[in-house]
């Protein structure tokens, strides 16, 4: 996410950096610059005027001219703005397991509404909150068999009536049905259209005033840009929801809806979704996304994914290994598999304060490539996974032949290796993680 406007920032600050003294007119090219990636970006052209004006008022000041580093000073001012155009705060569901909390997901047709009702029942899901899924979205083939089948993979129940198509009435069933249950969330998954009509909005209103939910989502899909967020400010108007949940944000190389859509609502980003997976939904934090767009890392997240998806005792071992530099191939497969968890390494690797994204690309991996992976290692001899360095040529021919790869898969996992074992061993310094944590 974000990948186009975070190498177009680089490219402009590095430029504005090399000045050893700014001027106005220094200032006032790279702020065309920023404004062009903005656009660029399908940000919101009002947005865009205002968030320019902003900085380069703050960027002509007397503390940044007089500054010893003035480059660093504007990026920090910009930073600061997007975090204000984003919203200042994270937004923090509170839900009470002492009550049945009702959340309505509304938006259009092909938004990503049911799979995010079944992510957000996931992440709410634990001792206290026990969520249902409730299907009225009465028009689209098979919304509810999709939400059912969902349903079934987390083990949640789902209130569906196919006979019925009064979406008041099927709720109305559905909050009988959890009286006698220890059910306290149910997640309502709404009917979309292609576009916004008033039949539409009405059954939603209808529902809004029979549920009185505690929290209404518009789900929108980042990949249509500025459409999204003219799309969420009518249903804002009409229906003043409480959030916004972006959907496909992995595949939104722009991200304008993610930086126009709480200056044109006034309604906070409060989830993304960032994979297919289930368990693909993070919460939005400003301060963090600033530092991904600004190419600064975001290290508070990948801790949360480490701590979600890494064995702790696991992790504590493999750094004493690190230590010693007693890193071996077993070592190597476990962590590999452990990091498929989380996530695509490219998103990881975006995390990593300093990291070159382009230089470790070569490292993504995916299921099959896990396949081959274990393949080449399980015909290795214990001695070759301790000691890859006395694998030569006639062993790495064995292998291949042995894993039913060739000796090209065999050579690039033994590189992969060697970038990994030094890329951890960097991470296990304490002077480095220092250093590449500094923002500015």
């Amino acid at each position: 996410m974000f990948n186009s406007l975070t190498e177009r920032f680089d490219t402009i600050f590095r430029k504005l950096k090399g000045h050893g003294k700014l001027n106005e007119q220094n200032i006032k090219e790279s702020m065309r610059e920023v404004r062009r990636a903005f656009l660029e970006a399908d940000v919101n052209f009002k947005i865009v005027k205002d968030f320019i004006n902003e900085v380069s008022t703050k960027a002509v000041g007397t503390e940044v001219m007089k500054s010893l580093t003035p480059g660093h000073q504007v990026v920090k001012i910009v930073h600061n703005q997007l975090i204000d155009l984003m919203g200042s705060k994270n937004f923090k569901v509170k839900l009470h397991d002492n009550k049945l909390n009702k959340i309505m997901m509304v938006g259009l047709q092909g938004s990503g509404k049911t799979t995010s009702c079944a992510k957000l029942a996931s992440k709410f899901r634990n001792q206290s909150i026990n969520p249902a899924l409730v299907a009225c979205d009465v028009y689209r083939p098979a919304a509810i068999q999709q939400l059912r089948v969902l349903g079934k993979q987390l083990t949640i129940p789902v209130y569906a009536d196919e006979k019925q198509k009064n979406v008041v009435k099927i709720a109305k069933k559905a909050l009988k049905e959890s009286e006698n249950s220890d059910i306290n969330l149910q997640i309502f998954d709404t009917a979309g259209r292609l576009h916004i009509d008033e039949k539409m909005m009405k059954e939603l209103i209808d529902l809004k005033k029979l549920l009185k939910p505690d929290y209404i989502f518009f789900v929108a899909d980042a990949m249509t840009g500025q459409d999204a967020v003219n799309v969420a400010k009518e249903f804002n108007d009409q229906l003043e929801f409480d959030g916004v949940i972006l959907t496909k944000m992995d595949s939104d190389a722009r991200g304008g809806a993610a930086l126009s859509i709480k200056a044109v609502t006034d309604k906070p980003v409060v989830f993304i979704g960032t994979g297919e997976k289930i368990s693909d939904l993070e919460e939005f934090h400003p301060d963090r996304m600033a530092n991904r767009i600004l190419g600064m890392g975001d290290v508070m997240s990948l801790i949360e994914k480490a701590e979600a998806n890494i064995d702790l005792e696991e992790a504590e071992k493999l750094a004493k290994k690190l230590q010693k530099n007693q890193f071996t191939f077993s070592d190597f497969l476990s962590q590999l598999q452990q990091i498929q968890k989380m996530g695509p390494m490219d998103q990881l690797i975006g995390m990593i304060p300093g990291m070159d994204g382009k230089a470790m690309k070569g490292m993504k991996v995916d299921e099959k490539d896990i396949k081959h992976i274990e393949a080449i290692i399980f015909s290795m001899t214990p001695q070759e996974r301790e000691k890859p360095s006395n694998i030569n040529g006639s062993r790495r021919y064995r292998i291949a032949k042995g894993s039913g790869t060739s000796i090209q898969h065999v050579n690039r996992l033994l590189k992969q290796f060697e970038q990994m074992k030094k890329m951890m061993k960097q991470f296990s310094n304490p002077k480095f993680m220092n250093k590449s944590m500094l923002p500015f």
